[in-house]
């Protein structure tokens, strides 16, 4: 079992909602204030210094609009 978050597949997945953020023109301040968290948690979130649990992980995806089964594919072994 993989625990730390400086695992590629991790990080590829936090990439992927990096890019999202950054594609939708919005702040790392805006999306702490959807996220109802300041914004330090999104910068901790994108440098790798704080893992997403699974619930925040789709409250995540949800406030930037994203399919969360998009980006667990990314966590998936077997990609084709």
């Amino acid at each position: 079992m993989i625990k730390h978050i400086n695992n590629s597949r991790y990080k590829a997945l936090i990439d992927w909602l990096k890019t999202a953020r950054i594609e939708q023109g919005l702040s790392v301040r805006d999306l702490g204030k959807l996220l109802d968290e300041p914004h330090q948690f999104v910068v901790k979130v994108e440098t790798c210094e704080r893992k997403l649990n699974v619930f925040e992980y789709v409250q995540y995806c949800e406030a930037l609009k994203l399919d969360s089964k998009k980006g667990i594919d990314k966590l998936n072994v077997r990609q084709k």
